[in-house]
């Protein structure tokens, strides 16, 4: 009797890096979409406009890796803390740890019996394994990456940060803020459906939240710069 291949492409394993790239990405575009209009909508000339998305795309690149890397470290810490008082228990109270194991998967729903051997045949595998994965819920799919969160948070920036940059210096300098928010929203939509859909999740709402918080964030900046814009003139 042939055997049907099975294989399971699941989304978790992407967690990691999908969400400092989306994230990364997505705050690059706003961001620096939102420094473009904002600083066109005052009435600068195009060479201010530029110069002020560059310095927000390289300012926004390093306080997104700088962010990411702290906030990543500081989840990193407190797994390895958590680690290190499981290792801890399990030299000096073995027992108490085995009951605790099999209490959990008591909870799971494994009859006394059924859980306590579960719980031994783990314990002489993988002690320390199974404590981190089934009472702390830490595992290798979802754990911490500083480095790999920090990089990609920075590069996602540079990248959405890029486009208005250069529909800014392409288009005629007195349809920039028009061009740019147009750009921008159509991107902000292909961007939220694709993380959506790398993600697992509904296309049509990834885009139509990202848009509309996107619109959101130039609409306002549009109208700080124009007040002050106004203001100054």
């Amino acid at each position: 009797m042939s055997r049907l291949s099975h294989s399971e492409v699941h989304m978790v394993h992407r967690i990691g890096w999908l969400r400092a790239a989306v994230l990364g990405a997505n705050d690059g575009l706003v961001s620096t979409a939102s420094l473009v209009v904002g600083v066109a909508a005052a009435g600068s000339g195009r060479p201010e406009i530029l110069i002020a998305g560059l310095a927000g795309l390289v300012a926004g690149a390093m306080s997104m890796a700088a962010g990411e890397y702290v906030s990543v470290s500081s989840q990193t810490d407190a797994e390895q803390a958590d680690l290190a008082r499981e290792t801890r228990e399990l030299r000096e109270t073995p027992e108490a740890e085995l009951d605790e194991l099999t209490r959990i998967y008591v909870a799971r729903g494994l009859d006394d019996v059924l859980a306590h051997q579960v719980a031994i045949q783990l314990t002489e595998k993988d002690a320390l394994g199974a404590h981190a994965r089934d009472e702390l819920g830490i595992s290798e799919t979802v754990t911490a990456h500083p480095i790999q969160a920090a990089l990609v948070s920075a590069a996602t920036f540079a990248v959405g940060a890029f486009i208005p940059l250069i529909i800014a210096a392409l288009v005629p300098a007195a349809q920039i803020t028009f061009v740019v928010a147009v750009t921008t929203l159509i991107a902000l939509s292909v961007l939220g459906g694709l993380g959506a859909s790398v993600g697992g999740a509904g296309i049509v709402k990834g885009a139509v939240r990202v848009t509309f918080w996107g619109a959101l964030a130039m609409a306002a900046t549009a109208a700080v710069g124009m007040i002050f814009g106004v203001t100054v003139g």
